[in-house]
């Protein structure tokens, strides 16, 4: 059966309980490509000529579930990380995610979130990414590649993003989709509910020098 023939029979035996199906959000966003994680080497030190960057306080990095009634925003409240830029260009990005700060727009699905069903946050408290490698992208945008791990999985992802670097700051935005099963995350839900696999990722950065 067809992915599609397989949505649209999701569709049809939903409607025997709920009104319908939801748009799935991870349409209107660019999906991470996903591979197999890059050898990492010891983060290089920055180059004389470079310029060292810290997020700062009111960056956020948010995601956006689905399931076939609707979706749900979340987010993590706790998260550091810094950039390298030499010559106007991104050298390297880390990026560390406390998993316990994990929120979602209801109580109850917070809770659900952080237990061992999705991020399982007491097994792994933290969720990476490391840039590997920098690429011009359409419409001036820059894909970013690197490795992200998450629920004890680490993967290569490459996502489009747009950059501003400035003398003394610097801001990266992005909208993308990964699939969770890649990274282990693959609870179903309710066989008449069912979530999908795609979340999109949300990020705005803004980060500060030194």
């Amino acid at each position: 059966m067809s992915r599609f023939n397989k949505v649209l029979t999701i569709c049809l035996l939903s409607t025997l309980f709920i009104a319908g199906c939801a748009e799935n959000p991870a349409d209107n966003v660019s999906s991470a490509a996903t591979t197999e994680a890059t050898p990492e080497t010891d983060t290089p030190a920055a180059a004389a000529d470079g310029t060292a960057y810290t997020i700062a306080a009111g960056s956020t990095i948010g995601f956006v579930g689905s399931k076939v009634t609707g979706s749900h925003e979340g987010g993590f409240k706790a998260f550091t990380g810094s950039f390298d830029v030499a010559l106007g260009k991104v050298t390297s990005i880390n990026v560390t995610i406390d998993m316990p700060s994990t929120w979602a727009d209801q109580d109850k699905l917070t809770g659900h979130l952080k237990s061992a069903d999705f991020f399982d946050v007491d097994k792994f408290a933290e969720s990476t990414f490391k840039l590997t490698a920098t690429t011009p992208g359409e419409g001036g945008l820059v894909n970013m590649t690197g490795n992200f791990t998450l629920h004890g999985v680490t993967k290569q992802i490459s996502f489009p993003a747009t950059l501003d670097v400035k003398a003394d700051a610097l801001t990266m935005k992005a909208e993308f989709s990964i699939n969770r099963f890649d990274f282990g995350v693959v609870y179903a839900g309710k066989t008449n509910n069912l979530i999908r696999k795609e979340v999109v990722i949300k990020l705005d950065i803004q980060a500060t020098k030194g």
